[in-house]
């Protein structure tokens, strides 16, 4: 399959960062996707998907602050979804969207959520990947354990190995090129030629300032998406959302389709024949 074609665009947050996002274009007549990465990726993440769906669908892959082509924060203190929501809410309005089809991976997905809660309008669906109201304490402490560690790698090779050491629990049934192709997502080479992971450092500060005490409620932001075409998602081997937690996400939203994803962990890469056969229906209702 040849890479995808898209524009690079950019918009402007509300405090002047200039932030990027990737252009798929697709069909006016359909909403488009917009696609949100999870905390230390990028908008790279969706090339594959982008690559299977456009032109039929437009698809819009942005880079959060401090990730991937967006620039850094000049204060870390920004790296938090609040702000993300105000940066995504100028995209909506700089590039003037249409109600889109949220794409939400870990991060993106409480993103997504938080989309519905504030501004419902703007989406006509979404999908939620591997994410829910209530994060599973393992793997937050396995994201805190590795956020912001600033390793570096001499070759693509180095890098993909460094991956597979750090995630072969989440994805079994990967190959070497599997691995490769994570690699040159999530990572970029430095001007002194070393691999490094594609993102700000600094975005761990604020995690390592989370304050003790019951994280905020964000069930009444999943409720909020109701009403819309939605998909649930998650990774049968996931240590960020429990099967008890996505049990209870598809009872309080009967209407969702509920999929888990066999033999991986977290995330789904949206690219496993489950995935694809549920996001292929969800989309069937706006073809």
């Amino acid at each position: 399959m040849s890479a995808p074609v898209f524009e690079s665009r950019h918009w402007t947050s509300r405090d002047g960062l200039k932030l990027h996002y990737r252009d798929y274009p697709g069909r006016a007549d359909r909403p488009p996707l917009l696609c949100l990465p999870g905390l230390t990726r990028n908008g790279r993440d969706f090339e594959d998907l982008a690559g299977r769906l456009a032109p039929a669908w437009r698809v819009i892959a942005p880079d959060l602050r401090g990730r991937g082509e967006s620039a850094y924060a000049r204060d870390s203190a920004t790296y938090t979804p609040v702000q993300y929501l105000d940066d995504l809410g100028a995209l909506f309005e700089q590039a003037q969207l249409p109600p889109v089809i949220g794409v939400g991976t870990s991060l993106g997905g409480l993103l997504t959520m938080l989309i519905a809660a504030t501004v419902p309008a703007r989406l006509a669906a979404a999908v939620l990947n591997d994410v829910g109201p209530e994060i599973a304490p393992e793997g937050l402490e396995r994201i805190r354990g590795y956020v912001g560690q600033g390793r570096s790698f001499p070759t693509w090779m180095h890098a993909a190995r460094a991956l597979e050491e750090g995630q072969a629990g989440a994805y079994p049934g990967f190959t070497l090129s599997d691995w490769l192709a994570m690699a040159k997502r999530c990572m970029a080479v430095a001007e002194n030629g070393r691999i490094h992971f594609d993102y700000d450092m600094k975005i761990a500060e604020p995690m390592a300032l989370m304050p003790d005490g019951p994280p905020p409620d964000m069930w009444p932001a999943l409720g909020a998406l109701a009403g819309r075409p939605l998909l649930l998602l998650r990774g049968e081997l996931s240590d960020v959302l429990s099967a008890a937690t996505f049990e209870r996400m598809a009872r309080e939203l009967p209407d969702a389709q509920a999929v888990t994803v066999a033999g991986v962990g977290h995330a789904p890469t949206l690219g496993e024949p489950e995935a694809v056969a549920a996001l292929d229906a969800l989309l069937g209702r706006f073809a």
